[in-house]
């Protein structure tokens, strides 16, 4: 069950309703010009951009192992605790 409300606005509390005629969509036209002209500044500049970027190279050295000729392995034998 849904309660409605209707609350009236107080005397000399009203706002004045504001009506453009004139308008016709000049704001949705300036904003998708604006679009159009960004996005033709990133095509014209990012595609060669991105065309010149080529491989990354990344510069890792190998590391230098260095191993001996000989190991040596000593051993004590050692007596199992009682």
């Amino acid at each position: 069950m849904t309660t409605v409300v209707n609350n009236q606005a107080p005397q000399g509390a009203t706002v004045p309703v504001i009506e453009r005629e004139d308008s016709s969509g000049t704001g949705f036209f300036l904003g998708a010009v604006i679009i159009v002209v960004f996005l033709g500044i990133v095509l014209y500049f990012g595609i060669p951009a991105i065309k010149n970027m080529g491989p990354l190279q990344v510069n890792v050295p190998a590391p230098q192992v260095v191993l001996p000729d000989t190991i040596k392995v000593e051993t004590t034998p050692t007596t199992p605790a009682q």
